[in-house]
């Protein structure tokens, strides 16, 4: 089935896993001391606080950070740290070539577009509001992140379904992790997993793969790329 929405995952999917790991990470993780001594009151460090007793917030985050954890109090702070960042000029978001391109085609043919991702909503909307292709928040019509509820959990894409007034069927989720994937057809979306070759992605026998979104473009007969001129 022909989708009319794009449900988007961003790590490896529209966006190379090193920037988020070698460049995003490592900038939160070494400002992460001054903001808390600068927000200590602020809600989000309570949060974080109530969630692990009798231990320094700092501590808390960072070993959140060594684990990779999708926690929604850390992603928030990453979140504030990268606003900054941003802001300065010292961050840039960065897209795999084929997927700015594709996302404005897919836009201006109809196609309703929205991103579910672990980073905050406001993460979400720094990168791609900052990328080398300019501001590409106006493609979207939404943004989700682990507010709305755990990536690999199905409930979560009934939720986004209904919050958009999507039907399942009609929406394509594109993710690099299969069991992302899982949880969305298990919801009844239409799933294509994204293999990045330089995000050493193993694919799948579950679900649909595509090495670009010009091969996503082509498995779901979506606005594609112009062939070059002879």
């Amino acid at each position: 089935m022909q989708p009319s929405a794009i449900l988007t995952d961003i790590e490896g999917t529209t966006t190379p896993i090193a920037f988020v790991h070698t460049v995003l990470f490592p900038y939160a993780r070494a400002r992460l001391p001054m903001f808390c001594s600068l927000h200590e009151d602020d809600p989000v460090l309570g949060e974080v606080a109530r969630l692990v007793p009798n231990q320094p917030v700092l501590n808390t985050l960072l070993a959140w950070m060594d684990d990779d954890s999708k926690i929604t109090p850390l992603k928030t702070i990453q979140g504030m740290i990268w606003t900054e960042g941003y802001l300065r000029g010292d961050l840039t978001g960065e897209l795999y070539p084929d997927v700015a391109p594709a996302l404005k085609r897919w836009q201006q043919a109809g196609l309703r577009l929205y991103v579910y991702s672990s980073g905050s909503e406001a993460a979400q909307k720094l990168l791609f509001g900052h990328t080398a292709e300019g501001d590409l928040k106006p493609l979207f019509l939404g943004f989700f992140d682990t507010r709305i509820g755990p990536k690999r959990d199905p409930a979560s894409y009934h939720t986004i379904c209904r919050g958009a007034n999507i039907q399942p069927g009609e929406c394509l989720f594109l993710s690099d992790v299969d069991a992302e994937l899982d949880a969305a057809a298990s919801s009844g979306l239409l799933t294509c997993q994204l293999v990045r070759r330089a995000d050493g992605t193993v694919a799948s026998a579950r679900h649909p793969t595509a090495g670009d979104f010009d091969a996503v473009a082509t498995i779901f007969k979506l606005p594609a790329k112009r062939p070059a001129q002879l």
